[in-house]
């Protein structure tokens, strides 16, 4: 037995694992696709020379995973297999000639683009949307028809009546360039992490447990494959057509290539005009067109022999780092970018790239001077991705994360299971103090009329030194100030006095407590009620509230625990800032399903999935995700999860409908 080669199989098995569940769980990858292929070949190639090494479960054998628990999940009817990528000349001729060779006879290809988003698969009834199923483990996927159905290029209902009883149709969700670079601008302004690319984007998006928020997050579709019995037509380019004629979003860029060079021809026009496009591309799939000759092909395990993915290589460009800079954040994170030698990279010029944290920095072992690999991830955010190590000279300092705030001096801190450091003092360090009043003043928060360079122009002022210095300002104060008049004076304390009445949930929102976002201040403020609570609760009343773990509820309690932050609320409440629930909705409150636990699976008729969960919430019960011993009821609907029914009835959960449900709350 050779130690070493099973040592390393074990090692490239253990880490692509890590890599499928970055990549299709948390979509959050932290390598290019090309050298996750690279490692993927070198498993097969080890594999193929060792058979008695072989897994069923190693990576080679099945399809990375993108199942999220909070899901129901359902069987694909036809497997959804991954296609073989190539990144070559040579690679694409061989596939054609294993093609030529396995059919021995004419054949002609389809060549499309290859759309960078998260795949789904759809399941048409009567000409009717019934099931949208994601990838997921090629096998099974979740079940996120509710959000598919706010996707406005998928049809509900179909044109025409020539299209089977029954069929499937496959496509990629995508996000356009536009929504994204909004998306992550307004993640930036909220100093949340930014989405890396636009297929990152999208399939995090279609995981969202809440469907309005995905309608406004504007996602796109394409469609590229139809399955199903009594299909119309014997090629995919005509059933491709019959689809568009359906109300399918269909690419214009399809074509079918009788020869080599006609499909490179296709691949060079489109590696350059596909960054005109509105959507991201990564490649070209290739495809043979007809059925017959599709099925006769066959499949391997992991992917079909009739289609293979030809993947654009990511431009990038070698630049000199001239130096490194560190940016404090309105929660105190400090984030390294590299200022680079302007460079031409995707059309743009790039002068600064992102380094991440001091990992990064550190796995890179970076020196001033250094001549640097950049790229754009996802083609729009630029990043640092490797050294030239091979032209060092004249280097400078090597580049260390630094241990103090660059601009207060406070020592930094990183808390254990974290990335990130950041700066403790948040009430003497200016840019944490003007971060938290443009949060505090944000449309999502207390939609204050003030924009960024006039809280800039109030700071330097000497008007704003906190929030509640907010609720101080007079008109004479601001008027005699650049770029104010009577008139915008007029509006922006207007603005002020309706901010009271902003309900406390949003003002919770609004203090910029560390990891206190939108949905956690919700479940504070309807759990605990008013700001007198949240103040005085233990760790163990917080971690009761859900969706509050350990990390949040520390936050929260080390927030309270600043006199500083006392003092804020107490001048808030003196201003007439809203600090408890609104009476009338404590008072629609009941506890009819006090300390009883739901878990909400299916479909519905009379309401929504959402719509329910706040009325177990109102009526004083609780959601979770998963069923277990501790759970009371599983409100069922049509198309409950099979795991789910299984595991409550082995436990003796009991399983209702919502006219039992809506009869319990009555």
């Amino acid at each position: 037995m050779d130690l070493s080669v099973k040592q390393r199989i074990d090692a490239l098995r253990r880490e692509l694992e890590e890599h499928n569940y970055k990549y299709y769980v948390l979509s959050a990858p932290v390598i290019s696709d090309y050298d996750f292929d690279l490692k993927m070949k070198e498993l097969q190639d080890l594999e193929a020379q060792c058979p008695e090494y072989a897994d069923p479960n190693s990576p080679t054998q099945r399809v990375g995973s993108d199942i999220n628990k909070n899901f129901e999940q359902a069987e694909h009817h036809y497997p959804m297999l991954s296609l073989s990528n190539t990144y070559s000349d040579e690679e694409v001729t061989d596939f054609y000639n294993r093609v030529q060779k396995g059919l021995n006879e004419p054949f002609d290809l389809v060549c499309e683009l290859k759309y960078d988003g998260t795949s789904v698969s759809l399941i048409y009834e009567n000409g009717e949307l019934t099931q949208a199923i994601t990838r997921g483990d090629g096998t099974r996927g979740d079940v996120v028809t509710d959000n598919a159905r706010t996707i406005r290029s998928i049809p509900l209902k179909l044109r025409g009546t020539d299209y089977p009883e029954k069929f499937e149709i496959r496509g990629e969700i995508l996000m356009p360039w536009d929504v994204f670079d909004a998306l992550n601008k307004e993640r930036e302004e909220q100093e949340e992490s930014l989405f890396a690319n636009p297929r990152n984007a999208a399939s995090g998006t279609l995981k969202l447990q809440n469907a309005s928020l995905v309608a406004s997050r504007k996602l796109d579709s394409y469609f590229y494959y139809l399955l199903g019995e009594g299909l119309p037509a014997g090629t995919h380019v005509e059933n491709l057509q019959h689809a568009k004629s359906w109300g399918f979003k269909v690419s214009e860029a399809v074509s079918r290539c009788e020869t080599l060079d006609e499909v490179f021809e296709f691949i060079r026009y489109w590696d350059v005009e596909r960054k005109n496009l509105p959507v991201a591309t990564d490649g070209i799939v290739l495809k043979v067109n007809s059925l017959r000759q599709q099925r006769n092909l066959g499949f391997t395990a992991k992917s079909p022999r009739w289609a293979i993915a030809y993947k654009f290589q990511a431009e990038k460009a070698l630049t000199r780092l001239n130096s490194v800079s560190f940016q404090v954040g309105r929660t105190g994170s400090v984030t390294p970018v590299a200022n680079l030698e302007p460079v031409q990279l995707s059309g743009t010029l790039v002068r600064r790239a992102s380094l991440h944290n001091a990992d990064i920095i550190n796995s890179l072992d970076l020196y001033i001077g250094d001549m640097v690999y950049v790229e754009k991830g996802g083609e729009i955010i630029p990043k640092i991705t490797g050294v030239d190590k091979d032209v060092r000279f004249l280097l400078g300092e090597k580049v260390e994360f630094i241990q103090k705030c660059p601009e207060c001096g406070t020592p930094l801190i990183r808390e254990a299971g974290e990335v990130a450091y950041y700066c403790p003092n948040e009430n003497a360090c200016e840019p944490q103090i003007k971060g938290k009043i443009e949060h505090f003043v944000s449309r999502k928060a207390m939609d204050i009329n003030i924009g960024t360079e006039n809280i800039e122009h109030f700071y330097k002022a000497g008007l704003l030194r906190d929030v509640a210095d907010l609720y101080d300002t007079k008109a004479q104060d601001i008027v005699s100030l650049e770029g104010w008049a009577e008139k915008s004076a007029r509006n922006f304390l207007e603005s002020i006095r309706a901010s009271l009445k902003v309900p406390f949930e949003r003002v919770l929102f609004a203090l910029g407590i560390r990891y206190v976002g939108e949905t956690v201040a919700k479940r504070l403020a309807n759990s605990l009620h008013n700001i007198d609570h949240i103040m005085s609760a233990n760790i163990w009343a917080l971690m009761e509230v859900d969706e509050i773990g350990d990390r949040i509820a520390h936050s929260v309690i080390r927030y309270f625990k600043d006199e500083k932050n006392r003092k804020l609320i107490e001048r808030l409440r003196t201003a007439g800032v809203q600090l408890a629930i609104d009476e009338k909705k404590l008072l629609e409150k009941t506890t009819k399903l006090e300390g009883l636990t739901f878990v909400i699976s299916g479909t519905f008729s009379k309401h929504s999935r959402d719509e329910y969960k706040v009325m177990i919430e109102k009526n004083g019960g609780k959601n979770v995700a998963a069923v277990s011993s501790k759970t009371d009821y599983v409100l069922a609907g049509e198309n409950m999860g099979p795991a789910k029914l299984e595991k409550a009835q082995k436990l003796g959960v009991k399983i209702i409908d919502e006219n039992v449900f809506l009869q319990m709350i009555e």
